[in-house]
């Protein structure tokens, strides 16, 4: 199970860099997503992948925290995606205001000659 949430963390990455050095602004807002969920998938890994674990400590008294998932990552997590939903919609609104603005969407304002 590590290995491939691994994978498919690097997988995010690479894929959002690779958009990021794209020259167009749609492209560059679809990696920086692509990479704030490879970073919520970390913070989730680093609370420990336990399969069927409850997430907090039961009340009737003291118990191993071993046996439990670890509840701060997953609040942080949370936060993560309701803060990168507001990015992202205030970057596709300035977008379209660039494009209306500059007529083009490339990231500089100006196309390539070709």
């Amino acid at each position: 199970m590590e290995i491939v949430l691994a994978i498919g963390i690097g997988v995010l990455v690479s894929s959002g860099v690779w958009l990021i050095l794209r020259p167009r602004t749609f492209q560059v807002v679809i990696g920086l997503s692509l990479l704030s969920y490879a970073v919520n998938l970390f913070i989730i890994a680093m609370g420990r992948l336990k399969a069927e674990a409850a997430p907090i400590l039961s009340a009737g008294g003291v118990g191993d925290p071993g046996r439990y998932a670890d509840p701060l990552p997953q609040a942080l997590v949370l936060t993560a995606i309701v803060i990168s939903f507001a990015t992202t919609a205030l970057l596709l609104v300035v977008l379209i205001a660039s494009r209306g603005l500059t007529g083009t969407d490339h990231v500089d304002g100006r196309e390539l000659d070709r």
